[in-house]
């Protein structure tokens, strides 16, 4: 006999898995108890006593499609980090990555953006992980000319407020540049005219050797995190 745990994983997998087609193909009124459980194979029951009820059931799907999507631009963060592709160009692909999600997968996306559940969600998290290594990326190559942590709460405010602002926008009046425009607007705010190499601006310049700070070995943690604190000082004067 399979092993009962391994079973209930293979079937709670299965369930969202036919959940997560529903939404994506019909929509949330696609995903009832019901429906779910004739297409998974499964009784009514078995869903409440793994999900709780139609809520929980929404949160592992939203759960496991924002996994799948997080980690394929973890990937691709890596992989524009191994081909050298400019941080600026990578950014710029991960917003538009982003909005696009957000735009095709409203339910999800409102679902996923309240403020508590976002606090709690690991894709959610994973996906702000992302979004700080692509901004790290552009931090070493000398444009950030505010902290990292900022600019990240920039991009993470712009994006969720042009996706808002789209799906709240009936689809014959949508701005077709709104999601462009805001961030163009974001990387005004962000960046500096010129790499920190070629200018004279300290804050960048701390901000790009704040970003390398944890690759100097040759210090002690401690003197690394002197240092950290004496850049953080310049960075947010």
């Amino acid at each position: 006999m399979p092993d009962s745990a391994s079973h209930q994983n293979d079937v709670r997998s299965t369930i969202v898995e036919v959940a997560s087609r529903l939404l994506r193909e019909h929509g949330s009124s696609a995903v009832t108890t019901r429906r779910v459980a004739e297409e998974a194979g499964v009784q009514a029951p078995t869903i409440y006593r793994l999900f709780g009820d139609k809520d929980g059931l929404l949160e592992a799907v939203a759960e496991y499609v924002m996994a799948t999507f997080v980690s394929a631009k973890a990937l691709s963060v890596e992989a524009a980090a191994a081909d050298d592709i400019d941080a600026l160009d990578d950014l710029r692909a991960g917003w538009d990555a982003q909005i696009d999600f957000g735009v095709t997968n409203p339910t999800l996306f409102l679902f996923m953006n309240d403020p508590e559940r976002a606090a709690s969600s690991p894709a959610t998290r994973a996906g702000y992980d992302v979004l700080r290594a692509r901004v790290h990326r552009v931090a070493t190559s000398g444009r950030l000319r505010v902290s990292e942590n900022r600019a990240v709460d920039l991009i993470r405010a712009g994006g969720v407020g042009t996706i808002t602002t789209i799906l709240a926008t009936p689809p014959g009046d949508r701005d077709p540049a709104l999601a462009a425009s805001m961030f163009e607007a974001v990387l005004r705010q962000i960046l500096t005219d010129e790499p920190a190499a070629t200018s004279n601006d300290s804050t960048a310049t701390a901000v790009a050797f704040r970003a390398m700070v944890p690759d100097l070995t040759i210090l002690t943690d401690a003197e690394r995190q002197l240092l950290t604190d004496w850049l953080d000082r310049v960075i947010d004067h």
